[in-house]
């Protein structure tokens, strides 16, 4: 696991879970994934958002199994998305019916990698802990891992009404809030330890619970993290849309990772009607990145702009680079081992631009108003041409390639 710097904090030691080849917790990185927004018995459209899903570095991708036609049509969505070349672990959500869904589509059944179960909606009254253990014996039959995620929107209500009885009883000590939070947590772990008494192994279960504001999102998870081994995946459910979404998922999570807490992660943005679902997935990378855990895509530099950059050249060559290395990367990682870790750096002005361009791998620095029309390159620290006319950004974009391949490329191991 690559990074700039180490958490101060150590990495909770966790259990760890194979889900279809890819590990969550024990010494895993930290794993990236994303749930799809298609009606999964839509086999065409269900197949194209997980594989542009994984494409864009998901590593693990929920589909929503809600009824019979999308049960019966996750088989011959794995079967498509292995003829594609997607391998990628596909976990069915359920609610209400998984038992039965499970029990009438074995081939569903086998298909999925984990099954995510939620045990505030698994069953109600006298069916709650019956389905809820059908569903677990699917998976010990099927050997597949389960995620036992609580979200405080479906809470247990039977569970919740009997601990804010006890606080009433003991003089109302805690907050209605800090009931509900144990009430969160306490959902988790004894969902956790029903399943084990019921024969599921602590290397199938990863626990959740999900809650949609920052605050009670740090310290659920805080808690629970000490209370349990188990694997744990993050998320701020109900995160909302755009920057709102971003900010507050990466606060919530920036704080619980830093501490060590987080086996997975998914950002649940509200996506922009006919919006780009893969956006999560991005968003996800780049908290992961710039807070040193993993390393997923070349990073690119680039000053903010001021008074001095009037012109919008530099503004525009850091977005096509960034977006050439974004559509590139699912090559670029089979045929340039290591290229996430290269540094570009475009700078707008020679106040910080050649300085900037020095700590890159490759860097430019444009003129900024009234500067002299010439932008040094720097490579690997050394000024390495001076590019001039208006033609700048093209040239550098082809100098930025020409380095890949020459650092990166296969024709490096043949003359190393």
């Amino acid at each position: 696991m690559s990074g700039y710097f180490s958490s101060p904090f150590p990495r909770r030691k966790s259990v760890g879970v194979d889900v279809g080849g890819v590990m969550v917790g024990g010494s895993a990185p930290v794993v990236v994934q994303s749930m799809t927004n298609t009606d999964t018995a839509d086999i065409d459209q269900t197949v194209a958002q997980v594989a542009a899903l994984h494409r864009a570095g998901s590593e693990l991708v929920r589909i929503t199994v809600d009824r019979d036609e999308s049960a019966a049509a996750v088989p011959a969505i794995r079967e498509r998305l292995d003829r594609l070349n997607v391998n990628v672990p596909l976990v069915g959500d359920f609610h209400y019916i998984g038992h039965k869904l499970l029990a009438d589509h074995p081939a569903c059944a086998e298909a999925l990698a984990k099954y995510r179960i939620n045990p505030g909606n698994v069953g109600f009254k006298d069916k709650k802990d019956r389905q809820f253990a059908e569903i677990v014996e699917m998976a010990i039959r099927y050997n597949k891992p389960v995620r036992i995620g609580v979200n405080w929107g479906s809470l247990d209500q039977e569970l919740l009404t009997r601990l804010m009885d006890e606080n009433n009883e003991n003089g109302s000590p805690l907050t209605a809030q800090q009931v509900t939070r144990e009430a969160i947590v306490q959902s988790a772990l004894l969902s956790a330890h029903a399943a084990e008494e019921i024969g599921l192994g602590r290397d199938k279960i990863i626990l959740s619970a999900k809650v949609s504001q920052v605050q009670d999102l740090i310290a659920v998870y805080t808690e629970l993290a000490g209370r349990s081994d188990h694997a744990l995946h993050l998320g701020l459910t109900e995160a909302g849309m755009g920057t709102k979404g971003i900010v507050a998922s990466s606060a919530a999570m920036g704080i619980l990772l830093q501490q060590g807490i987080g086996d997975t992660i998914r950002i649940s943005l509200t996506p922009e009607p006919n919006g780009d679902r893969t956006r999560e997935v991005q968003v996800s990378q780049e908290l992961l990145q710039t807070m040193g855990f993993r390393q997923f895509i070349p990073i690119v530099a680039a000053c903010p702009g001021c008074g001095r950059t009037t012109s919008t050249v530099f503004q525009e060559l850091a977005q096509n680079i960034q977006e050439d290395i974004r559509r590139n990367m699912p090559v670029w990682r089979e045929r340039y081992p290591g290229v996430e870790e290269l540094k570009v750096a475009v700078m707008g002005c020679i106040v910080n631009g050649p300085g900037e361009s020095k700590h890159a791998d490759i860097g430019i620095s444009l003129p900024g108003t009234g500067e002299t029309p010439t932008a040094p390159v720097y490579i690997d620290g050394q000024k390495a041409a001076t590019l001039r006319g208006p033609d700048i950004a093209r040239d550098f974009e082809r100098m930025v390639a020409d380095y890949i391949e020459r650092r990166y490329g296969r024709g490096r191991v043949a003359a190393e």
